[in-house]
């Protein structure tokens, strides 16, 4: 199944820039003299609301002040909740990123009512300096079984490719840049890149320079019977790419996405999106800016079985 029901979101209690991941998140701009936490969780509860409001189950956390982490509000790098009950845990690029890998966030998603039969820790990649994290650098057609990865730091291939081969996805690697003064340079997660949904994919074709790379990706999405919605890169840089498709009890879909990356999209696109699904934005303006990732990173699917 392509869309759940169910998503967890990490309350922030100290968000903020962070030096860390900003080495090779090209999103990110500090942002100084502002209440940036206040306005983030601002934001945070005006988009939980949203949510709610066209019945999304949203289970909130939040954050603990220690150990500080202040990219806690991106749940989806860390951790991700298979239909079969299996939760993953992912290795993360940024140090200070590690510590959002906490036991007390899985034990509140079973007291939820939700079963978790096994836990996959894959954070010892950390040693050796690989990182996957999570479904910021893997996009899934689950109801294919296609991964699609694009290379970063935060993306390795040999790790993704081993991960697809334990959980039967085929594996498309490509590469995907934006250009930062005037320089070519990798995305740090495929997904702000792209957005599969249940039968369209939301895609910048255009960051991914190797022509035949781009052919690749085309053919696989074609023949897996979606529609196409490309955008520019000027709309990626509105985190355009940085979607995810969920729904509610009565299977009503949506597709969501930030105030900026919604005002990027020309009528066209809208419509593309519209006849499939219902869209739902919210302003993340301080969370994109000081945090360099938007409304799809902030959500956490969760597929597991009810207890």
């Amino acid at each position: 199944m392509q869309t759940t029901n169910t998503v967890l979101m990490i309350e922030p209690i100290a968000f903020g820039y962070n030096a860390q991941t900003a080495e090779n998140n090209y999103f990110q701009v500090e942002q100084k003299g502002l209440e940036v936490q206040d306005k983030a969780l601002e934001e945070f509860h005006v988009f939980v609301e949203k949510l709610r409001s066209k019945g999304v189950n949203v289970i909130t956390i939040k954050d603990t002040l220690d150990p500080h982490t202040p990219d806690s509000i991106f749940p989806n790098n860390w951790v991700s909740f298979a239909a079969d009950g299996t939760v993953v845990l992912y290795p993360m690029f940024a140090p200070n990123r590690r510590a959002e890998r906490r036991e007390d966030v899985l034990n509140a998603i079973k007291y939820k009512g939700f079963n978790i039969t096994k836990i996959d820790d894959r954070s010892n990649a950390e040693k050796d300096e690989k990182f996957l994290e999570g479904t910021g650098s893997m996009i899934f057609d689950h109801d294919h079984k296609i991964a699609y990865g694009s290379v970063s730091l935060r993306l390795d291939e040999k790790l993704f490719r081993d991960f697809c081969a334990e959980y039967g996805y085929t594996p498309i690697v490509f590469h995907s840049y934006q250009t930062v003064d005037g320089i070519r340079l990798p995305i740090y997660h495929t997904n702000v890149m792209m957005c599969v949904a249940d039968r369209f994919v939301v895609i910048c074709l255009d960051s991914i320079d190797n022509e035949l790379e781009r052919e690749k990706v085309i053919e696989v999405i074609k023949s897996s019977q979606k529609e196409i919605v490309e955008i520019s890169e000027e709309q990626l840089q509105q985190f355009a790419g940085n979607m995810l498709q969920v729904q509610n009890d009565h299977g009503d879909k949506f597709l969501v996405m930030s105030q900026s990356a919604y005002r990027s999209l020309d009528k066209h696109q809208i419509a593309q999106i519209e006849q499939y699904c219902e869209i739902i934005y919210s302003d993340l303006e301080t969370i994109e800016t000081n945090g360099g990732g938007s409304a799809r990173c902030m959500l956490a699917e969760v597929f597991l079985p009810r207890n």
